[in-house]
Order: C-alpha cells, then structure tokens, then sequence
C-alpha cells in the first residue's frame, strides 16, 4: 500500500532535502517506522525513548488532524500524511 509522508521544512535535511517520500504501513505508526528505516536521523526528530511521538509533532491524515492516538490511526492506499512541529519556546 503506497503512503505519501510529507516532510516538513524544518526536517527535509534530514532526508536529504525530499519534500515528500513514498512509504507503506497500515497505520500512521507503521507509516513513520517505514519512514525511519530508510531515514533513520528522522526517528530522534519524530520520536521519544520511549517510541511516543514528540509532543512537538503534529500529524494530519489527508489534511485532518489525526490527534488523539495519531500512531493508531489506520491508513488507506493513496492517503497522505503530514507531519507538522509545534513550535515552543518564548
């Protein structure tokens, strides 16, 4: 099943400048495993050490957000993900 992730700004030097990449997975979580294989920096940027996403992640399926459970959330072929950061600080 062909998945869309888009990458934000912020992480395209991550992977290697790609705006968007072609993964697999039946869920969000699946999906972004897949995207860590091939990317593997990406992982420290999406998730905690405990395998959680960031907190400072947001991620969109077909431009909904996908907040609670984001990893769980299933995926269809030809969806598309998005990954956004929250910005903090003061």
């Amino acid at each position: 099943m062909s998945i869309t992730i888009h990458i934000p700004i912020t992480h395209r030097h991550f992977t290697g400048g790609e705006k968007s990449l072609a993964t697999g997975g039946e869920t969000v979580g699946e999906a972004l495993k897949n995207l860590v294989a091939t990317w593997p920096a990406m992982e420290g940027e999406l998730f905690d050490n405990r395998g959680d996403l960031l907190n400072t992640m947001e991620i969109y399926i077909n431009m909904e957000s996908a907040y609670p459970n984001e990893l769980a959330k299933q995926l269809a072929p030809g969806d598309t993900v998005q990954i956004a950061t929250i910005l903090s600080g003061g």
